[in-house]
Order: structure tokens, then sequence, then C-alpha cells
């Protein structure tokens, strides 16, 4: 099992944009990537959305999403939302890693 939470941050003028770019330059990005439970931390742009940026976080266990909301990263990720007056839209999804067969025809691997 693991929880993967999509955020998508939007701004104003490139500001969401400038807050990942903000966010891999200060090593906060790759400091987040080895903390223990994190599987995946990674940013992507809408092709139709300029505005918007999208963050895929993955982690192996509520626990280690708890441990990271207590690091003082929070900080920094809370200090530059608030520098580029970001919004947020969040959604959780919860996997147990299995893709059903009748799923497999259609992924090419």
């Amino acid at each position: 099992m693991s929880i993967t939470v999509n955020i998508y941050y939007t701004g104003e003028n490139g500001s969401a944009r400038k807050f990942a770019e903000e966010m891999i330059s200060s090593g906060t990005v790759e400091a987040i990537r080895k903390e223990k439970g994190n599987i995946r931390y990674d940013y992507f742009y809408p092709v139709d959305d300029a505005e918007t940026v999208l963050l895929i976080d993955s982690w192996e266990s509520q626990e280690a999403i708890d441990i990271h909301h207590g690091t003082s990263m929070m900080d920094t990720i809370l200090n530059l939302r608030e520098k580029y007056d970001l919004h947020m839209k969040v959604e959780r999804y919860i996997s147990n890693d299995e893709i059903p067969k009748t799923d497999m025809k259609f992924i090419k691997e």
C-alpha cells in the first residue's frame, strides 16, 4: 500500500512555476526525496494551464507523511507558498499496487 497526494498549485503570472523552481533550486525537493518513506516527489506542468503546477507526492504510509509534516522542510514549503501566493487543490489516493488483469491489455510495458 502507498499513499499518493496530488497537489495542484495555482497562482498568477507564472508564480506556481517559480515556486516549483525554487523548491528544486533550494535543495528542498532533494531533501524530501531522501526522507524515509518517500516514494516520489515530482512536479509536472499541465499542457493546457500555464498557471498551475502539479505535485505528485507519494509515501509508504500515513506515518511517513506525518513525520514529513513535522520537519523543518514544511516551514520552507509554507513560506514559499505564501511568497508566491499559491492556492491549492488536493487529491489523495490509497493504492493497493495491483493492476487488474482486465486492464493489462491496455498497458504497454
